[in-house]
């Protein structure tokens, strides 16, 4: 039987401790060094470490979650980092920990709610435009200063002014209460941008597959599974230009890195005017996906991995 818990739930390791003894807990594997891997350490189960992105891009720069992260690496049977980049990264700040490193890029699944109904989607969020000439552009964001969705509002509801039939839709949870609060605001003074809670994930697919690009705005990101399951949906991606994303995006190939606001726009642009670029766009980035973010390789390195939890490596 498998568990599965958020870290946000728990106040600290006392509470994951009541939660071992009274699920009788064999093993664990957490994501996120520092927010799940800390409430591991010292209970005397056997886990292993997942790299979630800003425990390598943001924390490790604080020096008490550093030596934190160190610590939990010391107890860890493994380490999984999504890139080459990630790994090395970590082996530069925890050499002590370079052997239980692996890598695995995150693989893609996607099932669209064939149910799902765009027209309705429209109406709820105030979208009255034709569907013929609508374009939307969709940033899947929990609402957490990380992910940035304000980034690119002000420049999209300028161009919106311009163009409208172009809109933006933020969709994602609310996950720091005093940040979402300031996301709303904005939103709501901005023109042809729309904000809508989270969806079931066949729905979301769904959804994606019906606009017309994936957006990322993201300050940092380990490997962003939005972006990859536009790309395997055949929709194209605009993608800020950060390392996570440039890990899986290659500009003008698989997708579209802007650097500020304004690239955005005119990148996006672009790509509305330019279908022989879209169609580009779409056929490489699903053959990437298909090529290198493929869920049963990602299943089999998994049960590998686990089966060292529970002492023995062997197939």
């Amino acid at each position: 039987m498998c568990l599965l818990k958020d870290a946000f739930d728990f106040d600290g390791p006392s509470e994951i401790a009541a939660l071992i003894q009274a699920e009788a807990v064999e093993a664990a594997l957490a994501l996120h060094l520092y927010r799940g891997g800390r409430l591991l350490r010292g209970h005397g189960i056997p886990f292993g470490i997942i790299f979630g992105g800003t425990d390598l891009n943001e924390d490790v720069n604080q020096g008490e979650k550093n030596q934190v992260m160190g610590k939990v690496l010391e107890e860890a049977r493994f380490a999984v980092a999504f890139t080459e980049s990630m790994k090395e990264t970590a082996r530069l700040q925890w050499p002590h920990a370079k052997a239980k490193i692996y890598v695995q890029s995150q693989g893609i699944a996607t099932a669209p709610n064939t149910a799902f109904n765009w027209d309705a989607f429209l109406q709820r969020a105030d979208i009255q435009q034709s569907t013929d000439n609508l374009h939307v552009f969709l940033l899947i964001s929990g609402l957490r200063q990380v992910k940035d969705p304000l980034y690119l509002v002000d420049a999209f509801a300028e161009w919106h002014q311009e163009e409208p039939n172009v809109y933006m839709v933020i969709v994602g949870p609310e996950v720091d209460p005093v940040f979402t609060r300031e996301v709303k605001a904005k939103v709501k003074r901005a023109t042809g941008v729309r904000l809508i809670p989270e969806m079931p994930q066949d729905d979301l697919h769904a959804l994606v597959k019906k606009c017309f690009a994936l957006v990322n705005s993201s300050v940092s990101e380990g490997m962003s599974a939005a972006i990859l399951e536009a790309m395997d949906l055949e929709v194209p991606v605009l993608a800020r230009n950060i390392p996570g994303n440039a890990a899986v995006v290659t500009h003008e190939v698989t997708g579209l890195l802007f650097s500020d606001p304004q690239e955005f726009v005119q990148l996006a642009k672009r790509l509305v005017s330019d279908p022989a670029l879209e169609k580009e766009l779409v056929a490489n980035g699903r053959q990437y996906v298909r090529m290198y973010h493929s869920w049963r390789v990602e299943r089999d390195t998994y049960q590998h991995l686990v089966r060292t939890l529970e002492g023995s490596s062997e197939d």
